[in-house]
C-alpha cells in the first residue's frame, strides 16, 4: 500500500501546524478577516484540517458542508481566492514543507476555486438569493 499525501505531510499535527499559521494571516488581513466575521477562529481551522486531511487520504473526520455549499453566500472573485491562495502558500512555507508537497497541496487547494469563485456580482445575486449575503468591498 502506498504512502498518502496525509501520511507524507506528517498526519494531523502537519495540517494543525498549517492551519493555525494559515488563519493568523487571515484572520489578520484587512480584507479577508471580514469573511469570518463572528466565526470562531480555532474552529474554521479544525475544520478546514479534517476537511484538506481527508482530501488527502487521512481519516474521515470532516462533518461540515462541501465547499460549494459553505461559500454560496459569500461573493467571491479570482483576486480574492488566489490571495488566499497565496497567503496558503506562505503557510506552508513557513511551517517547513518540503516543496514537493507544498505544490501537491496547493494543486488540491487550487481545485476547489472553480467551485467557490463568482464570476460577476451579477452572477453572484442570481445564484444566492437569500438576504444574508457577504460582499466584502476591497479596502483602499
Amino acid at each position: 500500500m502506498s504512502e498518502t499525501l496525509f501520511d507524507a505531510l506528517g498526519g494531523y499535527p502537519t495540517f494543525e501546524k498549517v492551519h493555525k499559521i494559515f488563519y493568523d494571516k487571515v484572520y489578520a488581513h484587512e480584507w479577508l478577516k471580514h469573511f469570518f466575521d463572528n466565526h470562531d477562529q480555532q474552529l474554521i481551522e479544525n475544520q478546514q484540517t479534517n476537511f484538506m486531511a481527508e482530501k488527502m487520504g487521512g481519516p474521515k473526520n470532516y462533518l461540515g458542508k462541501l465547499p460549494k455549499q459553505t461559500h454560496i453566500h459569500m461573493y467571491i472573485t479570482e483576486e480574492i481566492f488566489d490571495l488566499r491562495h497565496g497567503l496558503l502558500s506562505e503557510s506552508l512555507q513557513e511551517a517547513n514543507i518540503a516543496e514537493d508537497l507544498r505544490e501537491r497541496w496547493l494543486r488540491i487547494d487550487y481545485a476547489f476555486k472553480r467551485l467557490i469563485v463568482d464570476e460577476s456580482l451579477d452572477a453572484f445575486h442570481e445564484k444566492y438569493t437569500f438576504k444574508r449575503r457577504i460582499i466584502v468591498p476591497k479596502p483602499e
